[in-house]
């Protein structure tokens, strides 16, 4: 049995996703590297009723993978930086997690190739971080992320972190609810 996470995991609510994730290994294949980490931080995102949402001014050519199958990659760019999110809502639905931060646990060499740090705690600590560190760029966007071959895909983890969740970072516009769940006291949470 396979230990990549399948695509009735993602199909559910953004939020129990994001929450969900946490804990699992990202799994980022790069030629004959394999670059992983456990994802320690996200952010859930809605639809068009979301404001801080890529599909709050609705279906475009550049969000379209959102209203698409669970399980796919979500590439966008912010400030020169790709943005890593899997697709993920009910069915009918529209939605996705943001990866915002990593901790490293294999290829650390290669990620340091990508994006030298003093501090390793500064190399994938944030979604820009983490997406320079494990070379994510357009090309990856509508991969399917629940097939063990892919590129980019999460292993099923070993442990239930303690969650702590706040408010999404960076929006000028935000839910009520808290979107943004990270593990609690780990030091590669962004800050």
């Amino acid at each position: 049995m396979t230990r990549t996470l399948g695509r009735g995991f993602y199909e559910r609510d953004p939020a129990d996703v994001a929450r969900g994730l946490l804990g699992k290994t990202l799994v980022r294949k790069l030629g004959s590297e394999r670059l992983e980490g456990v994802i320690v931080e996200t952010e859930a995102y809605y639809g068009e009723g979301d404001p801080a949402s890529r599909a709050f001014k609705g279906l475009k050519s550049y969000n379209e993978v959102m209203w698409g199958e669970p399980g796919r990659l979500f590439i966008y760019n912010v400030h020169r930086y790709w943005m890593l999110n899997f697709v993920a809502h009910e069915p009918g639905g529209v939605g996705g997690v943001l990866i915002r931060a990593l901790e490293p646990t294999g290829g650390v060499e290669a990620m340091l190739a990508h994006r030298p740090v003093d501090k390793l705690t500064e190399l994938t600590s944030g979604p820009g971080r983490l997406s320079e560190a494990i070379a994510i760029d357009k090309s990856l966007n509508g991969l399917d992320a629940t097939d063990e071959r892919s590129p980019v895909h999460v292993l099923r983890g070993e442990s239930e972190p303690e969650v702590a969740s706040s408010h999404r970072i960076g929006v000028t516009r935000d839910l009520p609810d808290k979107l943004r769940f990270y593990v609690r006291g780990n030091s590669y949470v962004s800050k």
